[in-house]
């Protein structure tokens, strides 16, 4: 899992049906674009609006169509939960498992750390941590990383968390460890390469997949140059996640070709206003 992820939307139908052409369309359009390794089940998703059944059928779908790396998202609020996930993913055919935060109930940092001991200790696949306080009201502490990343089944971690201080620490702390970290967010992928992350998993690669490759590849060369190609790609990053949300990042993919397809609700497509703001930011690309 190095290099650029994409955080595979899914595209539903008119009556809300995962939409199983279009994913697999969507597979080849982002796949001949220049990406690493692809992401299904994670929050741009909408993994939270999907069944069990439909999750493992989106990873197999998705593990099927292609020959790149599958990270399957597989976390739910509870062990049991996410151990039946991560077990049909393994079966469906994904490389590792992608596990957000236990959401919903607060828990310690050292219930953290024990759940995903559990869960990495039982799970059929490797794992990664993901971090995402936006949706999930906690972040993962780099000092819990580092003592989790000692652990022969943790892989690594997405950290999408948009604070790059915190991200610094957090290669301090897992520095020493055979451990992938990656980032999560696209406004900050430059920055967070230049101090070591293995990649990122990024909204921005449904949308922009040329782009993001592109600032990951000329980083190896000319770190300059790929933080000015990042600064330039911030205001579509925002409009596509903080700003708009999925709507607006499948408005976004549909105007570009993507078979990017509906939104599920509640989830309501983006007026007029939010895609004239949208389509400005994509004739920049």
């Amino acid at each position: 899992m190095n290099g650029v992820g994409v955080p595979l939307v899914t595209p539903f139908d008119e009556d809300g049906d995962v939409d199983e052409t279009a994913l697999r369309e969507l597979v080849a359009w982002v796949e001949t674009r220049g990406v690493d390794f692809l992401v299904p089940c994670g929050s741009n998703s909408e993994v939270e609006l999907l069944t069990a059944d439909e999750r493992a059928r989106v990873v197999e779908i998705v593990a099927a169509e292609t020959d790149l790396p599958v990270l399957a998202g597989t976390g739910s609020p509870g062990r049991r939960e996410t151990l039946l996930a991560t077990e049909d993913a393994a079966d469906a055919g994904a490389d590792a498992a992608l596990v957000v935060t236990p959401f919903y109930y607060d828990h310690s940092q050292a219930a953290l750390e024990e759940y995903y001991r559990e869960v990495a200790d039982a799970a059929p696949l490797p794992i990664y941590l993901y971090s995402v306080p936006a949706y999930t009201g906690v972040a993962l502490e780099p000092e819990t990383v580092g003592r989790l990343a000692s652990h022969p089944n943790v892989a690594g971690m997405k950290d999408s968390s948009g604070d790059v201080a915190s991200f610094i620490q957090t290669k301090r702390a897992t520095a020493d460890a055979d451990f992938e970290l990656m980032v999560g967010s696209g406004s900050v992928f430059a920055q967070a390469l230049d101090v070591g992350a293995a990649g990122g998993v990024l909204a921005l690669a449904n949308v922009a997949p040329e782009a993001a490759s592109d600032v990951y590849e000329t980083h190896a060369t000319d770190p300059a140059a790929a933080r000015e190609r990042n600064a330039g790609l911030v205001g579509l990053n925002e409009a596509v996640t903080s700003e708009f949300g999925i709507p607006g990042l499948k408005w976004a993919m549909r105007e570009r070709g993507a078979p990017a397809g509906r939104v599920r609700s509640p989830h309501q497509p983006p007026d007029e206003e939010a895609k004239a703001a949208i389509a400005a930011l994509l004739d920049e690309l």
